[in-house]
């Protein structure tokens, strides 16, 4: 009976052994699990950041160039804005005298 006891002890051992062995395991898998989610988050959050920076970086490129060429547009037709009433200007008594002369003309 002795012999019979000391087997079903180291059953009872090697049972035992066998769970700490797939506690173990367990633990080291989830403890695996989670440093991989983690990193996962990381490399998303960087990924979404330096997306957010090429979007921000192209939007004010893009308005930028636009709110700089209107203000250049604004710029260069006030000058010919300028241009054309020198011009008028200029010619604007030969005009008056041409146009005095053809309406007080008298044709028969």
């Amino acid at each position: 009976m002795d012999s019979s006891h000391e087997g079903i002890q180291m059953l009872l051992t090697a049972e035992q052994e066998a769970q700490q062995m797939v506690t173990a395991a367990r633990n080291l898998k989830t403890t695996r699990l989670r440093q991989a989610k983690e990193e996962a988050e990381k490399e998303a959050a960087l990924y979404r950041t330096n997306m957010e920076s090429e979007h921000q970086k192209k939007v004010d490129e893009t308005t930028g160039n636009s709110g700089f060429t209107a203000e250049r547009l604004g710029e260069e037709t006030e000058e010919k804005i300028q241009n054309l009433k020198k011009s008028a200007s200029k010619v604007q008594s030969d005009i008056v005298g041409m146009l005095i002369k053809y309406v007080t003309a008298a044709k028969y």
